[in-house]
């Protein structure tokens, strides 16, 4: 699979720079239509989303919304009884999901594909040209006939200039999705994405969880009745939530010769003092691209890169690199990678066959899911599924629209999904346009309605057909029925 070292180049038509779903997927469609490529990577092929964010966290929730249906419904609720999670259980799930860290599976199915590995850290030499130091220091070349394609992802960010926070060995989502023990005691810093759906599963398996937000509400940006929902189901399940807080210092006791674990004190700007057992920072995320070789081709080193709908670098002459996912700072979001992705893959392909590209809106080069139609689902309880525009963010880019909200628990077949089923759906409708920009969904189970919303988003599916997309009864869909009039009248 991996070819010997050498110094001579080795030549491709498409190199691809790291290996996660985003690289995958690029590799896959420039392999499939018969281009010889070779995909770089310095960690797991698979990447992050495998086995430090997406499937990992899920994997930690899943028991969590399992266990709140079972207790959400009369006799159901009565044999489950007041019984908890079994961590061991969890974890052991959770560890299967990420191939215990192992990526053999990943690895088969890029042999199986056709597609080369060379395993190392790869950065650009020059024009189409990837060096890669492999970790015995060992280096070898590689030279693109076609395109090189970055997708190095993101990496967690921590704040600059907060005493004793090196020292303290905070957690970020790698070893928040991995550690092998529950923590007695964690503070979570943020109240993005990553804090809630971490905060909710450390809660569920045990931990006494605190979480410190330095604004005054969680998700923003998302619909603000979203935050508030997620920060009552937080509260109800035990979490202590604060708002407008920050962190001043950190410090870390070391362990005790006896073998009890240390503790970690932060210093909150009001001058508390609160001791836990981890801490974990989930404060945003930077891109890859210290340590990938940009100033070689004129790029500033560490900075998001910039691309056009068809993932083209801008700024580089040629039109042969290319970068998609994270790095591009679009959507940070694997599935939007991974259209990209496919996105980016034609477009090479194209170009290697002399075809002219179709960037116009909605064409087969142009990634224009990312601005109108990106999905997004929080897997707290409640849950939230979104898609395209929030009314603030409609409203802010001049449209005329307004905002169609209904109460989800006053839908037949979201009081039978659950007793005393608490929820808010809304929908952005264009006055102009008579087309859906948006929609947000807030309670148990929601994430199953979401792609119908991204559909009619995405597809600008005018009000007077989707009145006739008729949701099957008793479902949780029906709230569509209600929206629609709320548009219609």
């Amino acid at each position: 699979m991996t070819s010997p070292q050498s110094t001579a180049p080795e030549e491709y038509d498409v190199i691809v720079i790291g290996a996660g779903p985003t690289g995958e997927n690029v590799a896959d469609r420039t392999a499939a239509a018969g281009l010889r490529t070779v995909i770089v990577e310095s960690e797991l092929v698979g990447g992050e989303c495998s086995y430090w964010a997406c499937m990992p966290s899920k994997a930690l929730l899943r028991p969590v919304a399992a266990l709140a249906d079972a207790r959400a419904v009369a006799g159901s609720r009565e044999a489950v009884g007041g019984g908890t999670l079994d961590p061991a259980a969890v974890l052991a799930r959770r560890d299967s999901f990420t191939s215990h860290w192992q990526d053999d599976g990943q690895v088969k199915w890029l042999r199986d594909t056709g597609i080369d590995l060379v395993r190392g850290h790869g950065r650009l030499a020059g024009e189409r040209q990837v060096t890669v130091e492999a970790e015995d220091g060992g280096e070898r070349l590689l030279v693109a006939r076609h395109a090189v394609a970055v997708c190095t992802g993101s990496r967690p960010v921590l704040p600059q200039g907060v005493p004793g926070l090196a020292d303290a060995r905070p957690w970020t989502n790698r070893e928040a999705t991995g550690s092998p023990t529950v923590p007695g005691r964690l503070a979570v810093v943020g109240g993005g994405v990553v804090g809630v759906e971490l905060a909710t599963a450390w809660r569920a398996l045990g931990s006494r969880v605190v979480l410190l937000v330095r604004g005054g509400g969680l998700l923003p940006r998302m619909e603000p009745f979203a935050g508030e929902l997620v920060a009552d189901g937080l509260r109800a399940a035990g979490v202590d939530l604060r708002f407008g807080t920050e962190v001043a210092s950190l410090e870390r006791r070391a362990a005790r010769a006896d073998g009890d674990a240390s503790e970690v004190t932060l210093v909150l700007g009001d001058g508390e003092r609160l001791t836990v057992d981890e801490v974990l920072y989930a404060t945003g995320r930077a891109p890859r691209t210290a340590d990938i070789g940009l100033e070689q081709i004129g790029l500033h080193p560490g900075g998001w890169l910039d691309v056009d709908d068809s993932c083209t670098v801008v700024g580089v002459d040629g039109a042969w690199l290319y970068a998609a996912g994270d790095v591009n700072h679009r959507a940070l979001l694997t599935h939007q990678g991974k259209y990209q992705a496919r996105i980016t893959g034609a477009a090479i392909v194209a170009r290697a066959q002399g075809r002219p590209l179709d960037t116009a809106r909605w064409g087969a080069h142009a990634a224009s899911a990312d601005s109108a139609g990106a999905p997004q689902v929080v897997f707290t309880h409640p849950e939230v599924a979104s898609v395209g525009l929030t009314l603030d963010a409609a409203e802010r880019a001049g449209l005329r629209v307004k905002a169609i909200d209904h109460d989800l628990g006053a839908v037949a077949g979201a009081s039978l999904y659950g007793d005393d089923y608490t929820g808010r759906a809304r929908v952005v409708f264009d006055l102009d346009r008579e087309v859906l920009v948006g929609a947000s969904f807030v309670g148990p189970g929601v994430s199953e309605l979401l792609h119908s919303a991204t559909v009619a988003v995405v597809g600008e599916v005018p009000i007077d057909r989707l009145w006739h997309a008729v949701p099957a009864y008793p479902t949780i869909s029906e709230v569509w029925l209600r929206l629609l009039e709320g548009c219609r009248g």
